[in-house]
């Protein structure tokens, strides 16, 4: 084996932090060693390997203590506050010359169109989850790459659809408002059988969180999906819904309108009625519902693939390393 080619396969120990952990769960398929930090009251970013996720054997915590003793080949930055004070504060000077990664999770928040990205590093590269999020970021000289969601499903569930009812998954919905759509959560289900999980949904009148292994289960008793955000990244709960075979119906907001086409594999739009129209035909007709949700599973099964995923990561990994 040529020296470029080991170095290609090379086994790297990567320090992050625990931000999305449906997200960091599908990124810890790659045959690397992930380091999460985390502090003794296991404060927001730093909970280590907390939840009900299956981690691998691959996953590992470390201390704020302990930071500037360990060796890492690189450091994966995934949050605002990581990059601007845990980068300076915890983080040796050696460390924090270490090849660096910065993963963008969201489009910008403030400004759609003119938000300079808080990361502006000519030596670091700077990642997408999609390509609508790339576009609207002002993303100043940092090197930018796309990767798009992998997703490995924590659980087999044929869709059945025996519910004759929209699933909706958002999390902290309340909290977030118009933004993640609650007032469209409010005024679809005065007229849609609808049923909403996710952290913090009892407050708007949902059923509340649901564990990550459950979930595939509950999606595919369900007749479809109902994404009523207005403004955010590729949701995995979406995609999850499409690889279970739960035909999605949403906002053509964002990188969605790429992902369904409507009347063959899920329909989104921006007029509430047609939405509404929609759910209440996928209610009467199961059969469309099957059809929709089989060409959704097909999509997403292409298209979002985690060997895809693996190797589009294990290709940054190495060209920051190399």
């Amino acid at each position: 084996m040529n020296e470029r080619m080991a170095q290609s396969r090379r086994r790297l120990n990567i320090l992050t932090w625990h931000v999305h952990g449906n997200y960091l769960y599908n990124l810890t398929q790659a045959p690397h060693d992930f380091w999460l930090v985390v502090d003794a009251e296991r404060s927001t970013h730093r909970t280590g390997r907390n939840g009900s996720l299956p981690w691998g054997p691959n996953v590992h915590e470390v201390r704020v203590e302990e930071l500037r003793s360990m060796r890492f080949d690189l450091v994966l930055y995934q949050s605002r506050q990581a990059w601007e004070y845990d980068r300076l504060e915890l983080l040796s000077e050696q460390q924090r010359t270490l090849p660096r990664i910065v993963l963008e999770h969201d489009p910008p928040q403030e400004s759609p169109s003119n938000t300079r990205h808080w990361c502006n590093d000519p030596h670091a590269l700077l990642v997408h989850v999609t390509p609508y999020n790339a576009l609207m970021w002002d993303n100043g000289n940092t090197p930018v790459r796309i990767i798009e969601h992998g997703v490995v499903l924590l659980g087999q569930a044929p869709w059945s659809g025996e519910i004759p009812q929209g699933l909706v998954v958002v999390n902290n919905i309340q909290r977030r408002g118009r933004r993640l759509g609650l007032d469209i959560w409010r005024r679809m289900s005065d007229e849609i059988p609808l049923c909403l999980v996710g952290m913090g949904s009892v407050e708007a009148g949902g059923m509340g969180e649901i564990p990550q292994q459950e979930l595939p289960q509950l999606m595919a008793r369900h007749r479809f999906f109902f994404n009523p955000i207005r403004h955010t990244s590729l949701g995995l709960a979406v995609i999850e819904a499409m690889m279970v075979g739960l035909p999605v119906v949403g906002l053509a907001t964002t990188e969605l309108v790429t992902v369904i086409d409507s009347g063959r594999n899920g329909f989104i739009d921006t007029r509430l009625e047609r939405l509404s129209a929609a759910m209440r035909q996928l209610i009467k007709e199961p059969g469309l519902a099957r059809e929709w949700g089989e060409a959704g599973r097909l999509t997403a099964m292409e298209r979002f693939s985690i060997d895809r995923f693996v190797e589009d990561w294990n290709r940054a990994f190495h060209l920051v390393t190399s």
